[in-house]
This record gives structure tokens, sequence and C-alpha cells, in this order.
């Protein structure tokens, strides 16, 4: 269902820059750089005011803050990476790269969860890395896309069965953004019923975002700072079966912040300092240094 959405936005975009260079065509060059200026860079500017917002409020908690160049420098990242994701994976590459399910060799797998407003095609990169090593690996698709969080915790479960199927192995699950909610809501709901070796969020919102109070669907509601819905899966999860956490966060998250709520306390808390926060998900350090997890007993 995203890939179908960020499809017609694709083309709605690509109509609307056939149109405007038309009509400003008539006009004068001005016209024409001006708007074709706005629809290549907009998104740089949502961006900006993203980074604006989380150095603000970010600067009211604890340090280490991040300086003005590291923000730019993260700002800059992220505005060449996001139409990557949004404009051309997710919508036209979602099913490039299947899931993997080798001959069993006796190595863990993988279960890959994205974020709100991605699908699996977020996880190309990922992918395709644990398929050259042949690794077992699924990456799930969260639908309907602005539902409630406690909706996908089935289509997880399924993922995770079919990985320690393939392998005789708990998988590791590894989370982006409000993907990482998704695992924990998976493993309170189920209560541990299948283990798992560890679960790595990168920058999710553990204890919800300042962001979430801009969006309407469910699952926005549910990621803002002091919802019932987070108070309840905390509580919930203190009568589980304890897990293993790996949390990555950073100070240049435009997404989530303040910083501290991409943390957990009692988990391995690990801090990317300087990374925005699609980036976070793609910085070779990160993955690297999550991938490592995975022959860790």
């Amino acid at each position: 269902m995203i890939a179908r959405w960020q499809r017609w936005f694709v083309v709605a975009w690509c109509l609307t820059a056939w149109g405007w260079t038309t009509f400003a065509a008539q006009y004068s060059v001005g016209w024409l750089v001006g708007g074709c200026a706005v629809l290549v860079g907009g998104h740089a500017l949502v961006l900006a005011a993203e980074f604006v917002a989380s150095a603000l409020v970010n600067r009211r908690e604890e340090g280490p803050h991040a300086s003005a160049s590291d923000l730019l420098r993260a700002w800059w990242a992220e505005c060449l990476l996001s139409p990557r994701i949004w404009a051309w994976r997710q919508p036209f590459r979602s099913t490039a790269i299947a899931d993997h399910f080798p001959a069993t060799d006796g190595r863990r797998g993988v279960v890959l969860i994205h974020g709100f407003s991605c699908n699996r095609g977020f996880w190309l990169s990922w992918l395709q890395r644990l398929t050259l090593q042949g690794r077992c690996v699924v990456a799930v698709d969260l639908e309907p896309p602005l539902g409630s969080l406690d909706g996908f915790v089935q289509t997880v479960d399924e993922a995770i069965r079919q990985v320690r199927t393939a392998t005789g192995l708990p998988p590791m699950v590894v989370a982006h953004s409000m993907g990482g909610l998704v695992a924990r809501a998976w493993w309170c709901r189920t209560r541990g019923a299948q283990p798992v070796h560890r679960i790595v969020t990168l920058g999710t919102p553990h204890a919800g975002t300042w962001t979430a109070r801009i969006g309407r669907a469910a699952s926005s509601l549910e990621m803002r700072i002091g919802s019932p819905w987070l108070a309840a899966l905390a509580q919930a999860q203190q009568g589980c079966e304890p897990a293993r956490f790996t949390c990555w966060f950073s100070n240049c998250d435009n997404m989530v912040f303040p910083m501290h709520t991409a943390t957990l306390p009692g988990a391995d808390n690990r801090p990317a300092h300087g990374l925005a926060h699609v980036e976070l998900a793609f910085d070779a350090a990160v993955m690297n240094g999550t991938l490592a997890l995975l022959d860790e007993d």
C-alpha cells in the first residue's frame, strides 16, 4: 500500500514539474528556476525545520549536544538520502530483493522491521548484504500503514517463526524507528513465546518523540511522549521474560528527540552521534556493529 501511495506521489511530482516548466517558460527564467528549486529542494526545507526543532529540544537535555556543523552535515546527508528511499527504493524497488531462505548452515538469521511511512524497500542495502553472506533474512511490510502498532504484531510473529524454522536458531531482530516499538509490542504481547537472539533498534522512540504530536495516524498518537500506549507497553515489558536490547541513538536525530527517548533502561544503549534519523540505518559503523552481534553468544 505504501509503495502504491508513494508511486502516485512521484507521478504527481513529475506532472507538477512538467506543468510548471511549461507554464513558467512563458514568463521568465526566474519563475522557471524558482519553481524548480521549490520542487527539487522543498523536502530540504522540511528537513531543516526538523533539525532546528531537534536542536532546540535537545538543548534542554544533558549532552553531548550537536554542534552547528554536526547538524548541517546530518541535514545534508538526509537531504541526499531521503529521495532515494521515498522516491525510488520504496515505491519502485520494494520487491527487488526477495526474502532469503538458504539451505541451513547453522548460522543465525535476521528479521528486518521498517518504520513509519516505509516498507521493506527501506532495507534493500541490508537485504543485499545479508543475502550475499548467505544469511536467512526476512523483511516485513507493516500493513495497513496508518494502523495501530498492536496490529503489526502478527506480521512480526510470522516472520520470526519463518526464520527460526529455516535456521533452527532464534533470529536477531533489527528495527528502525517505529519498527522498534512494534518489536517490543510483539515481545510483550506474545510474552516471549518465540525466543530471539537480540532486538536491535535504530532511532526508535522508546519513550515517544516530540514529532509525533504532528501526526494524526493511530501509530502517531501511540508514539507521543507520555501516551497511554507507551505507558502500558513499559508496564507489560516488566512482566515479560527479559530480552537483550541494543539501542542506537543520535544527538542529530531529526525525527526522534529528545535523544534519550531512543534509549531503554537496562539496554545496551549505543550512541551514534552526528547521524540523522534515516542515516542511522545506512551508516557503515552502525551496520557493521549491528551485524557483529549475530555471532555473539
